[in-house]
């Protein structure tokens, strides 16, 4: 008998078997192959006849990457948008995706005197003017495309030779070549191919925006992010009117860094000074708050964490975490249990960093522990910044950067620093304290406690 074409695709993962399973080897999630008949696999390199050239006669040219006249956005891209990079950006609903990149495509009209195309799959062109009103976009060379289908955007790449493209969305794009409805794996899959080798070949940035999962990332298969060069995600809440970019991709700079924007009634607009952004609205003498320091980049940002502590109602306790990594807490309640003595084991524990931003330092484990036990023992904090790595000893680690962060939190009126005593080389005229491990810290923090 003839041999089969038929395969089945994961649609949580992208894992091709030739028979079906109930649930993915691979992911491990259920119902989620589906068939398919896969077609036949074409030549796909990215430069069609290219020939080896010694890497001392590849030339770099140093104009090459197209600024947005957004500081924040370049900071964050590594310097501007580079000629042939695609750019993966994804957010939930109503972040301001759309309406960012409305706003760069027509600043890049401006300063390249050249066309961008704006190619929406999701809103027609009447919504789009409607956005575009609503910003200020007035760029004639501005052109708007309506369409699905990849090989119609492609021909339209190709003949309008615009110096930058938007897809929005790469979801909703599909190949007719294909089986399979727009947003399947398979259809995300080859339709960013192909729209990555058309950016190769023809040296033109590609803007991509994905929809994002109830877990925060982004929707399709993992190896879409792989396929692009530069990932950014979309942060903030739709209550709140700020929001930040944060890279967590990009073969062309830096991940660290991260641009905080405005969303307003004309707009997003850039908030290139937000030192103390996310601490302005914070109130002094109150238990369960924290002031951290924390390293975004070459920048330092003041950070508040909170937390709140109460008896639990329920045989286990509560644990619930927003920004900070909820395993990370976990380890610092643990800690503070063991070596300090602190019994949260009746406690509920609510952890949340103002202002919706997620911290990954790990030198936030201090200021996580302060938060904690200044609202377990209803005494607030004295007007301080706190940072230091909690080891599983107890043991303070040394923090990295610790003159930025000093001179950032002198600049905000903070007077006293708590820092590990592995940081003790630091020469600065504010009143610093160095701990050794947590109980040291505790005392520091808490100086008329008795019990640390």
């Amino acid at each position: 008998m003839p041999k089969s074409n038929t395969c089945y695709l994961c649609s949580e993962c992208g894992y091709e078997s030739a028979k079906w399973y109930g649930k993915c080897p691979s992911c491990g999630e259920w119902n989620t192959m589906s068939q398919f008949t896969p077609v036949k696999e074409q030549k796909r390199g990215i430069l069609t006849g290219a020939s080896e050239k010694s890497i001392f006669e590849v030339s770099l040219d140093e104009n090459s990457r197209i600024k947005t006249s957004f500081a924040e956005l370049d900071r964050v891209l590594g310097g501007g948008i580079v000629l042939g990079g695609v750019v993966l950006i994804g957010g939930e609903p109503g972040v301001g995706k759309s309406t960012l990149l409305l706003q760069v495509a027509e600043n890049v009209c401006a300063n390249e005197d050249k066309a961008v195309l704006y190619v929406s799959g999701e809103e027609s062109v009447g919504q789009i003017k409607m956005r575009a009103s609503r910003v200020g976009v007035k760029s004639k060379k501005l052109l708007v495309l309506n369409e699905t289908e990849v090989s119609l955007i492609i021909q339209k790449i190709e003949e309008l030779s615009p110096c930058l493209v938007v897809i929005d969305s790469i979801q909703t794009l599909y190949d007719s070549a294909i089986n399979g409805a727009a947003g399947a794996v398979s259809q995300v899959k080859e339709c960013a191919a192909k729209l990555t080798k058309i950016a190769k070949m023809s040296s033109i940035p590609i803007f991509l925006i994905g929809h994002v999962t109830k877990e925060g990332s982004i929707a399709g298969p993992r190896i879409l992010e792989h396929m692009v060069d530069t990932v950014l995600y979309f942060e903030g809440e739709n209550l709140n009117s700020y929001r930040v970019i944060r890279a967590v991709k990009n073969r062309f700079g830096s991940t660290n860094e991260i641009s905080v924007f405005e969303m307003g009634i004309n707009g997003i607009s850039e908030v290139s000074n937000f030192g103390g952004l996310f601490i302005a609205e914070r109130e002094i003498n109150v238990p369960g708050s924290a002031v951290f320091c924390a390293m975004e980049g070459t920048r330092p940002v003041l950070m508040e964490i909170q937390a709140l502590v109460s008896k639990t109602a329920f045989n286990i306790p509560r644990r619930m975490t927003s920004g900070v990594d909820f395993n990370r807490t976990s380890l610092i309640l643990a800690v503070l249990e063991k070596k300090a003595g602190i019994k949260l084991y009746d406690q509920d524990v609510y952890v949340n960093v103002a202002g919706g931003i997620k911290l990954n330092d790990p030198s936030a484990d201090l200021a996580i522990a302060a938060a904690i036990v200044s609202a377990y023992r209803n005494k607030a904090l004295n007007d301080c910044v706190i940072a230091g790595e909690i080891g599983l000893t107890g043991q303070i680690r040394t923090v990295a950067r610790a003159d930025r962060r000093a001179e950032e939190s002198k600049r905000f009126g903070f007077k006293k620093l708590i820092l590990p005593k592995g940081n003790a080389f630091l020469n600065t005229d504010m009143d610093m304290v160095f701990v050794k491990n947590i109980w040291e810290a505790l005392v520091a923090m808490f100086p008329r406690d008795k019990e640390a």
